[in-house]
């Protein structure tokens, strides 16, 4: 991805992702970056961020999305995660993840 928003390195999360910006009447599709961090001195929230790249997408102009999610809503998120991945998983066929 060229002319980045967010600051991409190892410690990023998911550093290839296939994702899609959707409106009323359009449907981006691109590979993007998801990341989930926190301030590193006195973290009080928790960031999951996402940038498609600007370079596949048509109707949208650059740029990232930013939760910001308290502890509580983080822990709900993640266990809203592993619920749906343990769907996922047990309704694949050969049972990879």
């Amino acid at each position: 991805m060229t002319d980045r928003l967010l600051k991409v390195n190892a410690y990023t999360t998911l550093d290839t992702v296939d994702a899609a910006a959707v409106g009323h009447d359009f449907e981006d599709r691109a590979f993007g970056v998801l990341n989930v961090t926190a301030d590193r001195r006195d973290p009080d929230e928790v960031y999951l961020e996402l940038e498609l790249d600007a370079t596949a997408l048509d109707t949208v102009p650059a740029h990232a999305d930013r939760v910001r999610l308290t502890p509580a809503e983080a822990r709900s998120v993640a266990t809203a995660l592993e619920k749906q991945a343990d769907r996922v998983k047990a309704a694949s066929k050969d049972g990879d993840e």
